[in-house]
Formats: structure tokens, sequence, C-alpha cells
């Protein structure tokens, strides 16, 4: 069984950083997608960045230049490194996954999902 547990989330003011951290496990073999998703109050919840086994990357337009998403494969680590945050970065931050081949992000393609992390930015 998949598990991902996100960590690193937090408080931080304008033009701030924070890293956020999902811890992988489980997957059946070495062919994955991994990703960040993120929802904010009253809103729909919509993708930030994916991560492929292949090591291919896709990031929406809100977030390129602005965060970057890497693995640390020896600690099954995936990484949201967030930098010039502003207040509408506000929200909970998903690290989602799925077997599938292809990685983007489309919502119905992932079927694991962790509990969230909150990402607060103050003006």
């Amino acid at each position: 069984q998949v598990q991902l547990v996100e960590s690193g989330g937090g408080s931080v003011q304008s033009g701030g950083s924070l890293i956020l951290s999902c811890a992988f496990s489980g997957f059946p073999d070495s062919h994955y997608c991994l990703a960040w998703f993120r929802q904010a109050p009253g809103k729909e919840r919509e993708g930030v960045a994916s991560y492929g086994s292949d090591g291919s990357t896709y990031y929406v337009d809100s977030a390129s230049g602005r965060f970057t998403v890497s693995q640390d494969i020896a600690k099954s680590t995936l990484y949201l490194q967030m930098s010039g945050l502003e207040p509408e970065d506000t929200a909970m931050y998903y690290c989602a996954a799925h077997s599938h081949w292809g990685c983007d992000l489309g919502e119905t393609r992932y079927n694991y999902w962790g509990q969230g992390t909150q990402v607060t930015v103050s003006s």
C-alpha cells in the first residue's frame, strides 16, 4: 500500500521561503508519479508540480520560476522548495501519487493522497 506523509508547512511572511517534504513508500515497482497539489479555502484543489520516476517535472504556471520539485531517492522523499511566497499561496498542500504512465497534473489520475500540510503566507 502506497503511503505518503507530508511535513514542513508553516507560517511565513510575503516573500519568504518554505520547503515541504513528502516521505513515500509502498510503490509496487520503480515506475510512479508524485505531485504536489494545494487547496485554498473556498477554492478547488489545483496541481502545483509533479515529478516522475524518470526525472521529468511539470509545473503549473503560477509556480514556475518560484517553486522547485525534487526527489531524494535514497530518502524516499519528494520535496517542494517554495520561494517568493505570496498570500495567494496560502493553502493546504497535499502530496499525491499514482503508478500510471504519464506525470501531468490531472487530478483524477492520482489515487494516493497524503493528509496535507498547511502553508500560510501573511502580507
